[in-house]
């Protein structure tokens, strides 16, 4: 499923790529993709004749903003945008096509058809679902570390799927958990109330910097995530334990380990990553 660094770079590349454009007519050939409104020749009629303004983000979800209307739209396992001609071929399991005038159109291609789209009028869509209860931007300057400890230092639960939940902070998956913990040293089955105020520092640190990292870096091109030019990411070149079973850790040569954590499958070095208690703790 796309991260935020891949979703940022879809945004990022749809920006340059549909900012401006004036939608004609949209095509569904899917409909259970759109979620709202739940008329198909609604959702079409409303969006005819609307100029695409700019291309934003919400943790995991894009949001595409026009003069008057919003679509936030989610790629979850393998959706896909990317921008064609008209006379251009329309390939398999693409199930949404916005016909731009200007003869090119925006399509949205969905192998697993897991994907979701919903319309709002502008700023309904942050008092309802998908996007209502979702925590905090790792990447906004409102992710100071104060903001980080006061959603997750007192929590009786396993680091690891505290930093899945959005609801605490968004656009973390399982690559950049993993990641994140690594860097920072901290063993993803650890209790988010037993780590210290250093430890929950360096995690703090490790997050905005892996991701910081993989946006630059395009995303992480791991099963079909490409941006909207087709193009891969290429941070899974720098993944440093993500992938990495029975491989030497890229610190101490302990070979990695891969475990179920929260249901998700987790890397991690058993050595660089050791459950610390108060009284013996490991540097890192």
């Amino acid at each position: 499923m796309p991260e935020l660094p891949e979703v940022e770079t879809v945004r990022r590349t749809l920006s340059q790529l549909i900012t401006g454009k004036t939608i004609r007519d949209v095509t569904v050939s899917l409909p259970r993709i759109i979620q709202r409104p739940d008329d198909i020749e609604q959702f079409r009629l409303e969006l005819q004749g609307h100029t695409i303004i700019d291309v934003g983000r919400r943790g995991k979800f894009l949001r595409i903003i026009m003069d008057g209307l919003v679509l936030v739209s989610h790629l979850r396992m393998e959706g896909r945008y990317g921008v064609y001609d008209s006379s251009e071929p329309v390939e398999k399991h693409t199930h949404v096509i916005f016909h731009f005038t200007d003869g090119t159109e925006l399509r949205y291609k969905d192998v697993r058809q897991f994907g979701t789209m919903h319309l709002f009028n502008p700023g309904e869509e942050f008092k309802m679902k998908p996007l209502l209860k979702l925590g905090l931007e790792p990447l906004d300057e409102a992710f100071t570390f104060e903001a980080f400890k006061r959603v997750i230092a007192a929590r009786k639960t396993k680091i690891k799927p505290a930093l899945l939940n959005q609801e605490y902070v968004v656009g973390l998956g399982n690559i950049y958990v993993d990641e994140a913990l690594f860097r920072a040293g901290i063993h993803p089955e650890k209790l988010c109330n037993e780590l210290d105020q250093e430890e929950l520092v360096r995690l703090y640190e490790a997050i905005v910097l892996t991701l910081s990292e993989a946006v630059e870096a395009g995303g992480s091109s791991i099963k079909s995530y490409v941006n909207g030019q087709g193009e891969m990411g290429m941070f899974q070149h720098s993944l440093q334990i993500y992938g990495r079973k029975a491989a030497p850790c890229v610190v101490c040569g302990t070979p990695v380990e891969k475990s179920v954590v929260g249901g998700r499958g987790t890397h991690y070095c058993p050595s660089c990553q050791l459950i610390q208690t108060n009284k013996t703790k490991k540097k890192h």
